[in-house]
């Protein structure tokens, strides 16, 4: 393994394939409005294609982890990364919300094996001292695909249609999934063994979950999946119906919470430094309260912008370390590790999309706001006095 701090394949690369998956996930946002209209259906019944794409999402990481492990990362990440080229690209010409929910279905199995694989990949070539900051960097691809996935979905919508961006995702992630197999080709010095497949598979998963530590940060990001995103999902619609404002500028606003985490990854070492590992956990809780119950009780668009930028910093503040905690839970196994975190946070999320929903179709988006930015207080408040099970030696 090459610990100096430099992996074979170029993070810029790895960083491009991670935009168009975060992009593909969050250009829903802005446009779950308009599928709605088009397929004549609730905005909580058309949900079902966010949780449709998260739950398989979730799901597979139990399968992509070992896979990544036992044949080689970059196989899984290049493999996978055609795969959801193809299936997003087949969203743009479904007849039905029925077929696009199977669509998306297909792509989040897909998606599933390159993002959590790839900070595996990267847990192989940095040290843990050096690992924050390597993550706080990749996540500059991540947060720019969160501020033009929302923005494109906007445009799309509003000017073209949400059928095109689908098409333009996936052409795109298709030849950079060639790049990426040219790449492959010229460097086989992956780490790896074959073994057996089958139940054996996933037993590294149950002794995962017999650490303290592990199940401090799987519960965790269980339920920061669950409510942030699972609430962050009607905020377009939110905005729709309560401002009627044109859905480029929804798009545009949704962006606001990617600029927070481009703030995080720009300024994550001095963050790191005042704060430590607990206090950017409990610092980003609070910012997160506050910005849902602001949406919710201020009623006032324009203040939805410094708020949602807000949001978005106090995510990745508890987020990323989570992240980095999951990294180090199995170093002889990171694919094992760091897919059995994003199972757990994309099952949150596709869980929460489809409870809050509920939520939204019976009592309406405020109480969902509310109910959001309380549970995440309250995730923040538990995180903290669990500090002592997070902190590895």
């Amino acid at each position: 393994m090459n610990k100096a701090g430099k992996t074979p394949v170029s993070l810029g690369l790895l960083g491009a394939a991670a935009f168009m998956v975060i992009a593909d996930v969050r250009v829903i946002d802005p446009l779950l409005h308009i599928i709605a209209d088009e397929f004549k259906v609730g905005v909580g019944s058309a949900a079902i294609i966010v949780s449709a794409y998260t739950i398989p999402y979730g799901l597979f990481q139990l399968v992509y982890g070992p896979l990544g492990d036992r044949i080689g990362k970059l196989k899984v990440i290049t493999a996978a990364l055609a795969a959801f080229a193809v299936g997003t690209a087949a969203c743009a010409f479904v007849p039905n919300i029925i077929l696009l929910t199977l669509l998306r279905f297909l792509t989040g199995m897909a998606a599933a094996g390159i993002i959590p694989v790839t900070l595996a990949y990267m847990g192989d070539n940095f040290p843990y001292e050096q690992r924050q900051a390597a993550i706080g960097r990749y996540l500059s691809a991540l947060v720019l695909g969160q501020i033009l996935g929302g923005s494109l979905g906007g445009i799309f919508g509003e000017y073209i249609s949400w059928r095109g961006i689908f098409l333009v995702f996936g052409v795109v992630s298709l030849a950079i999934s060639l790049e990426l197999w040219r790449e492959m080709s010229k460097i086989n010095n992956e780490q790896h063994s074959l073994g057996p497949v089958g139940w054996a598979t996933f037993r590294p998963y149950f002794q995962l979950m017999k650490q303290p530590v592990a199940r401090t940060v799987i519960i965790g990001v269980f339920i920061e999946g669950f409510c942030l995103f699972g609430g962050f999902a009607y905020i377009g619609a939110f905005l729709r119906d309560r401002y009627n404002l044109p859905y480029v500028a929804i798009g545009f606003m949704l962006s606001g919470f990617g600029l927070g985490g481009l703030i995080y990854s720009r300024s994550v070492k001095w963050l790191v430094r005042r704060l430590g590992e607990s206090g950017l956990m409990g610092v980003g809780g609070v910012f997160m309260c506050i910005s849902f119950l602001a949406i919710a009780l201020l009623q006032n668009w324009v203040l939805f912008i410094p708020f949602n930028i807000l949001m978005g910093l106090g995510f990745y503040m508890m987020h990323s370390t989570l992240q980095t905690r999951a990294t180090e839970l199995a170093p002889e196994a990171r694919g094992t590790a760091v897919s059995l975190f994003a199972f757990s946070l994309f099952i949150g999320q596709g869980i929460g999309a489809a409870a809050f929903g509920r939520i939204v179709d019976h009592y309406g988006y405020l109480p969902c706001f509310i109910v959001t930015g309380i549970a995440i207080a309250l995730l923040s408040l538990w995180l903290g006095k669990q500090k002592q099970h997070i902190k590895f030696g």
